[in-house]
């Protein structure tokens, strides 16, 4: 509950020690806190056991963890939303409290990521109001019925590329997934019988909660809080499309003889066991298991042998992310060395695909990083269409 928390304790750090710098208490915790916690606390590497899992998966406590993240974040947004209306922050101190909210919404976009995936009602609806505050409700059916059907193919707007900067990147997979959502939830309303503009559409009852709580935080505070509130949706999204950006970053699934993907494995998406950003991110790091089975509640995430393995947390991922000559010297040579020095098998960059092809060929030795993961992939089965995946997500 730190990460909602950091919303609630800008305004009591300053009036106690009269340091401005706390008002971005949001964005030093993730990028300055969390990354060295990361190094010096290492690595988690235990697995739940088989015979716990149900019992795990059924603990209630895991629950409330995201539950409670939706009422402390939206108490932390009408306190901003008060200071941002007044006159005793100056445009700087403003600035970092907008930058923390947003950071408190991206992680609330992860929030709803885990109640999204959840075939329960209530924890559904749930989601889509945590995806409020970041006005990214069209996350609810994308993510679920797009990315996890298209994940590490070059169809899927969330998949990074090899050879593809993250500023590239973000264009791409913002517009990209809008116009995904859209038509996705337009072939199952009309597989319905259903109008676009209808109680049913998932994308408007998302986009509906949004502006309800921007139309309130406004009547309520005044005008001078809505383009605070903005600037914090925005980095809000932000932080969640850098994210996708590191999960598959260069990864491709293999193709059957038939030209159909194999099925999603934990080898197509990027795994880190950082144990602080998981207890943050309610274990998303466990990336590979979570598309793998994307049934299964955060508390029972697994690491599995066959994952590449990024060389740190995502909260340093998004340091390196951020500077594209520092990223392509971490992670260009480890997407290679997963593909056992065979680029052909990567999702490239179209642009950079004659570049890279001619710099690496075919094969190349790969040895200052070891193909640790060489295990097989599981069985390929043809995935479903789009509109045939369960509007629950649990592909």
């Amino acid at each position: 509950m730190i990460a909602p928390l950091s919303a609630l304790l800008p305004s009591q750090l300053v009036l106690q020690t009269g340091a401005k710098v706390f008002w971005w208490i949001g964005p030093i915790i993730v990028l300055i806190v969390i990354p060295v916690l990361d190094w010096v606390v290492g690595e988690d590497g235990t697995n739940p056991r088989d015979e716990d899992y149900e019992l795990l998966s059924n603990d209630r406590y895991y629950r409330w963890c995201t539950y409670l993240f939706l009422p402390v974040q939206l108490i932390g947004l009408i306190i901003a939303c008060a200071m941002w209306a007044g006159h005793e922050l100056s445009i700087a101190d403003k600035l970092g409290l907008a930058a923390t909210l947003g950071f408190v919404s991206g992680i609330g976009i992860n929030a709803a990521h885990e109640l999204g995936h959840r075939v329960e009602r209530a924890e559904r609806w749930l989601a889509k109001v945590a995806l409020a505050q970041s006005f990214y409700g069209h996350f609810f059916v994308e993510h679920n019925r797009g990315h996890h059907v298209r994940v590490a193919t070059p169809e899927d707007p969330a998949s990074g590329r090899l050879g593809e900067t993250l500023w590239e990147f973000l264009p791409r997979s913002v517009i990209g997934g809008f116009r995904s959502a859209i038509e996705l939830e337009r072939v199952r309303l009309e597989r319905k019988g259903r109008r676009w503009f209808s109680v049913h559409n998932h994308i408007l009852q998302a986009w509906s909660m949004s502006v309800v709580l921007f139309g309130a935080m406004t009547a309520i505070f005044g005008l001078g809080a809505l383009p605070w509130l903005i600037l914090q949706a925005v980095i809000g999204a932000a932080l969640l499309e850098t994210v996708n950006f590191v999960e598959h970053y260069g990864l491709l699934r293999e193709r059957r003889p038939n030209g159909n993907y194999a099925r999603c494995s934990p080898r197509d998406s990027w795994n880190s066991d950082r144990l602080v950003t998981n207890i943050f991110l309610f274990h998303l790091q466990r990336h590979s298991d979570h598309h793998a089975n994307p049934g299964r509640r955060y508390q029972t995430l697994r690491s599995s042998m066959q994952a590449p393995q990024l060389p740190a947390g995502y909260a340093t991922m998004i340091l390196f992310a951020a500077v594209p000559p520092l990223w392509r010297a971490v992670m260009d040579h480890r997407v290679l060395a997963h593909y056992g020095g065979d680029i052909t098998l990567t999702n490239i960059h179209p642009r950079r695909r004659r570049r890279l092809l001619a710099r690496y060929g075919t094969v190349t030795t790969l040895n200052a990083v070891p193909q640790a993961h060489s295990a097989p992939t599981a069985a390929a089965q043809p995935l479903p269409p789009q509109s045939d995946v369960p509007e629950s997500g649990a592909a």
